[in-house]
């Protein structure tokens, strides 16, 4: 079985000024030193964590998705990130899943982060996104979702859980912890791409983009304070085997969420 080569972009955002993060993505893109299946972004990629919904609100048609999409085809990956969508009135913080065939699926931000207000600017999703890629089962999230193990329970198969974030530094210790965590308990693997620099509201983020294996293994450089692009390959054959082998899952809690 093939591994799933994903390619995680830690970087650097221009605040509120999609055109030159657009621009800034394009040069990465065009650089990578190695072909990818899956390549990740991170929270907001075009603007930086801003609560300037109004302003800063895209279409699904409008330049930020269609440049996902286009170049999703360019480079034959599919491309995840989140930016700042408006339908009808509402605001959404939107992770994008941009596929090279040109289709495109989508999951809104579910837990909103009320300690920054995000609660009184964005409407919060209601329901998961899980697709199955290359014979893999992904789970994309965004942010805050992480410090919450119910949202991301594997009860549907899930091969790959991925978190994109904007993650400060005050607290990286737990995202650190809490990405280990999610890969032990649910027993996949866990990818997380957090951004660095200082933002508009001289909030400071650190990286610390990572993956984990189901055993909580950590499979990538550690990384700090600096722009940098991490490959790393997943191994499906090692995860059946070792889900076979300990068959934690079997023996999980069965409960519904009300």
């Amino acid at each position: 079985m093939e591994k799933l080569r994903i390619t995680l972009l830690q970087s650097d955002l221009v605040w509120e000024d999609p055109s030159e993060n657009i621009k800034a993505f394009t040069l990465k893109l065009n650089r990578l030193k190695k072909a990818s299946d899956i390549v990740v972004l991170p929270e907001m990629f075009t603007t930086g964590f801003s609560l300037n919904s109004k302003e800063l609100s895209e279409k699904m048609t409008g330049k930020s998705v269609t440049w996902m999409r286009n170049k999703a085809k360019k480079i034959d990956a599919l491309i995840l990130g989140s930016l700042i969508i408006e339908e009808e009135g509402f605001y959404f913080n939107r992770l994008i899943a941009a596929f090279p065939n040109g289709d495109f699926k989508y999951y809104d931000k579910h837990h909103l982060f009320t300690l920054s207000g995000e609660d009184k600017f964005y409407t919060a999703g209601q329901e998961r996104l899980q697709f199955n890629f290359k014979g893999w089962h992904i789970c994309p999230l965004i942010c805050y979702d992480l410090r919450f193990p119910v949202w991301s329970r594997n009860t549907t198969n899930c091969d790959v859980l991925i978190y994109i974030a904007s993650w400060p530094k005050p607290r990286i210790d737990a995202w650190d912890t809490l990405l280990k965590a999610r890969a032990i308990e649910n027993m996949t693997y866990v990818v997380g791409v957090n951004r660095v620099g200082i933002d508009g509201n001289q909030l400071e983020y650190c990286g610390h983009s990572a993956a984990y294996d189901c055993l909580g293994k950590k499979l990538t450089p550690d990384n700090e304070n600096q722009e940098t692009i991490i490959y790393e390959a997943l191994d499906k054959n090692y995860l059946l085997t070792n889900r076979k082998k300990l068959n934690f899952l079997n023996d999980r809690d069965t409960f519904e969420i009300n």
